[in-house]
C-alpha cells in the first residue's frame, strides 16, 4: 500500500538505532531529519581538522548503548579513558587528588583517616550493590542514609554528577544513578576516535546498506493518525503514508507535530519532562600546560574537566581536545555569561597559561544534555507506544525507562523497533 513500512522522525542515536533494527528484519524504512546533519547531541564538529563533540562525551564499556551497538555488529574505535589517570577534585579554589584506589585513598589529604575508611567501604558497597534491590527513593535520600561524612558525600555527589551529567540529587531516582556509578567503577569509559560522529556515521552506513532511505533537511510539520496508518506532512509539501511511525524528537516537538497529541499519554509525558542543560567550553590546545591534570571534577561546584585526547584520536596534527562543563540545576535560573567566566576560571586554575596554547574553541552556552531523565516527578515511563494512537511510537534520550543519556536514546530506539516488530508479528498470526 505504501512505499515505506515505517517512517522515523529524527536522525539522532535513537532514530538510527531503530532504523537498523527494523531494516535487518526486512522493513522498508525512511528517516526524516530536519537539520542538514544526522546525530543530534552526538554530532561532532570538524574545526579545521580538530574534532569536537558537543561537550564532554563518554561511552561506558558496560553500558546499554555499548551492548546494543555491539548487538548491531558495530565496532566503536577508541581508548579506555579510565586507565592510568588521576582524578583531581576542585574544592575551595584548590586542586587535589581524589582517592580512587587503595594507594590514593591512603595518601589523600582530602579525607581524615576515619573518612578514608568510610569512603573505601562506600565504594566497595556500590561495586557489589544489587541495583534491583534499591527502592524508588531519591539519590539524596539514599545518600543521607548511607553517608555520614560531609567530604565523602561531596565526593560521592560529584561522581554521580559525572556519570549522569545531571545536577539534581533531590529529583533523581537513586537506582539509575547508582547503576551508572557502578558501571563507571567496573567497566571504564571509552573515548571515541573521531568523536561521537564516528558512532553516527557507522549507524548511518549500516542503515543505508540495509536499504534505509535517509533524508536530511526534511522538516516534518504534521503527523495525522488515521487508525491503521499515519500521514506525515513535511514543510516542503511532501506527504508520506506509513503503517507505523517513530517520533525520535524532543517531547515538545513531538506534541506539536502529532495532531491530537494533547488528548494522549504523550501530552502527560511532555508535561512531566525535565530537560537537563549544561554550559560547555571545548578547546583545542597545542599542549596541556599541566599534563598531570587530565581529568577533574568539582566537589563544591558542578564542574567537569576532561582531556578527551588522552584516549581518543581527535586531530591529525597533535592538537589536544579538552572539554569543560558546568551542569545546571534544572530548577535554577541560568546566567550563561557568568557560566562562561566560571568555566574559564576553572581552566585558569587547572592549566595556567592555557590561552597561549589555544588553536580553536567552541562555547555552548546552554547545551541540552537530555530532554528528560528518571526522576521523582515522573508518573510513568514514557513509551515506546502511545496507547491512544496505535502505530505511533516515541524514542529519544527523554524516553528512557531506567536508562540515562546515550543509553536512554539507544535503548528507546531498540524498544520502539521491537514493539513495531512484535505488533506486526501478531497481526500476521491473526491474519494467518
Amino acid at each position: 500500500m505504501f512505499k515505506y513500512d515505517v517512517a522515523i522522525i529524527g536522525g539522532g542515536l535513537a532514530g538510527l538505532t531503530a532504523a537498523n533494527f527494523l531494516a535487518r528484519e526486512g522493513k522498508k524504512i525512511v528517516v526524516l531529519e530536519k537539520s542538514n546533519r544526522l546525530g543530534g547531541r552526538a554530532m561532532t564538529n570538524d574545526k579545521n581538522g580538530v574534532l569536537m563533540n558537543l561537550g564532554p562525551h563518554g561511552l561506558y564499556l558496560s553500558s546499554d548503548a555499548m551492548t546494543i551497538l555491539t548487538e548491531l555488529g558495530l565496532s566503536i574505535p577508541g581508548g579506555n579513558a579510565s586507565k592510568s589517570v588521576h582524578i583531581h577534585g576542585i574544592l575551595d579554589h584548590s586542586v587535589q587528588v581524589i582517592p580512587t584506589d587503595f594507594s590514593s585513598i591512603m595518601s589523600s589529604t582530602l579525607l581524615t583517616w576515619k573518612a578514608k575508611f568510610v569512603f573505601g567501604k562506600l565504594m566497595l558497597k556500590v561495586m557489589k550493590l544489587n541495583i534491583d534491590s534499591i527502592p524508588e527513593i531519591s539519590l539524596t535520600e539514599w545518600a543521607d542514609t548511607e553517608i555520614t561524612d560531609p567530604m565523602v558525600r561531596h565526593i560521592f555527589y560529584s561522581i554521580c554528577r559525572l556519570t549522569t551529567y545531571t545536577n539534581a540529587p533531590t529529583l533523581q531516582f537513586a537506582k539509575p544513578v547508582l547503576k551508572q556509578v557502578q558501571r563507571s567503577l567496573k567497566g571504564g569509559v571509552l573515548y571515541v576516535d573521531g568523536g561521537w560522529g564516528t558512532i553516527v556515521a557507522k549507524l548511518r552506513q549500516q542503515a543505508i546498506a540495509g536499504g534505509v532511505e535517509i533524508f536530511t533537511n526534511k522538516n516534518v510539520t504534521n503527523i495525522e493518525h488515521h487508525g491503521e496508518y499515519q500521514s506525515i506532512l513535511c514543510s516542503d509539501g511532501t506527504v508520506i503514508g506509513v503503517a507505523d511511525c517513530i517520533v525520535a524528537s524532543p517531547p515538545k516537538e513531538a506534541v506539536k507535530m502529532i495532531k491530537g497529541a494533547e488528548q494522549t499519554s504523550l501530552h502527560r509525558w511532555n508535561e512531566q519532562a525535565i530537560p537537563i542543560t549544561a554550559s560547555c567550553i571545548d578547546v583545542g590546545l597545542k599542549k596541556l600546560p599541566c599534563p598531570q591534570r587530565q581529568f577533574a571534577i568539582g566537589l563544591d561546584q558542578p564542574f567537569l574537566f576532561t582531556n578527551q585526547s588522552r584516549a581518543a584520536k581527535l586531530s591529525n596534527d597533535g592538537t589536544i581536545v579538552v572539554s569543560l562543563a558546568k551542569y545546571h540545576h534544572p530548577m535554577e535560573e541560568l546566567n550563561v555569561h557568568a557560566d562562561k567566566r566560571q568555566l574559564e576560571t576553572v581552566m585558569d586554575l587547572l592549566h595556567p597559561g592555557w590561552r597561549k596554547e589555544v588553536v580553536v574553541q567552541q562555547f555552548l552556552p546552554k547545551l541540552t544534555v537530555s530532554y528528560d531523565f528518571p526522576h521523582m516527578k515522573r508518573k510513568e515511563n514514557p513509551g515506546p507506544s502511545i496507547p491512544e494512537m496505535s502505530g505511533i511510537y516515541i524514542a529519544g534520550d527523554w524516553a528512557g525507562h531506567e536508562e540515562v543519556l546515550a543509553d536512554a536514546a539507544v535503548a528507546s530506539g531498540k524498544r520502539a523497533a521491537q514493539e513495531i516488530l512484535k505488533t506486526s508479528e501478531m497481526i500476521l498470526v491473526k491474519e494467518g
